[in-house]
C-alpha cells in the first residue's frame, strides 16, 4: 500500500521514510502541508497520510479539514504525528478530520501498530466500495417486476396496469431489460409446425 508522509523535519521525515519502506510500503514523501494537500489530490494518491501537526504554512490539522471536505478523498485514513498530548489538543485533531494520532517521540512499533490498523480499514472500505459498485451495476440492469400479473389462459398475452391487454414480450420489453428472440419449442415443432411443413410436402429436420 502507498502511504504518503507530511513532516517538515528533513531527519524525521528521512526516519519515517525507511521505517515505512522496510514495512513493505510505498513512500510518498513531502515535506510541508502544501506539497501534502496537493499529493493527496493526483491520481492514484495515497489512501493512507501520515502527517504532522506543526508544519510551516499549511499544518497537518488543516489538511485533515481539507481532506474531509472533499468527497473523492473521504476513503483516506489519516495519522497525525504530533508532540502535543493534552486532551483538548487531541480532540481538536480528530475532530478536524484524524482517524488516529501517534505522539511524539513515537516508536517504531506502535507506529506499525496503528498503521496496520489503517490499513485494515482502507481495505475494507475499498472492498465495500466494490461491492456497492457491483450491486448499483446489477440493479442498473434488472428491473424487477412485482405482484400479480393477469395472463390470458389462452393466448397469453398480459394485462398491463392500463387495463390493455398486450403480448408478453411487449408487456416485459417495457419492463425489463430482457430482449427476445422467436423461436419455437419441440412440443410445438411436432405438434404444428411439422404436419404444416409435411402438408406443403416440405422435408422437416429436427429442431
Amino acid at each position: 500500500m502507498k502511504i504518503l508522509i507530511a513532516e517538515d523535519d528533513p531527519v524525521s521525515n528521512e526516519m519515517l521514510r525507511i521505517l515505512l519502506k522496510q514495512w513493505g510500503y510505498e513512500v510518498v514523501a513531502t515535506r510541508n502541508g502544501p506539497e501534502a494537500w496537493q499529493a493527496l489530490q493526483e491520481r492514484d494518491a495515497p489512501a493512507l497520510a501520515i502527517l504532522d501537526w506543526q508544519m510551516p504554512e499549511l499544518d497537518g490539522v488543516e489538511v485533515c479539514r481539507r481532506v474531509r471536505l472533499r468527497a473523492e478523498l473521504k476513503h483516506v485514513y489519516l495519522l497525525i504525528l504530533t508532540s502535543m498530548s493534552r486532551p483538548d489538543e487531541i480532540v481538536t485533531g480528530l475532530e478536524a478530520g484524524a482517524n488516529d494520532y501517534i505522539i511524539k517521540p513515537f516508536k517504531a512499533p506502535e507506529l506499525k501498530a496503528r498503521l496496520n490498523v489503517g490499513v485494515r480499514m482502507v481495505e475494507l472500505q475499498l472492498e465495500l466500495a466494490e461491492r456497492v459498485t457491483e450491486l448499483e451495476k446489477a440493479l442498473s440492469e434488472v428491473k424487477q417486476l412485482r405482484g400479480i400479473l393477469p395472463i390470458c389462459a389462452y393466448c397469453k398475452k398480459i394485462r398491463d396496469d392500463r387495463n390493455y391487454w398486450e403480448q408478453v414480450e411487449d408487456y416485459f420489453a417495457r419492463h425489463t431489460e430482457a430482449k427476445f428472440s422467436h423461436s419455437f419449442c419441440p412440443d410445438c415443432y411436432d405438434k404444428i409446425i411439422k404436419p404444416q411443413l409435411d402438408g406443403l410436402g416440405i422435408e422437416s429436420r429436427d429442431q
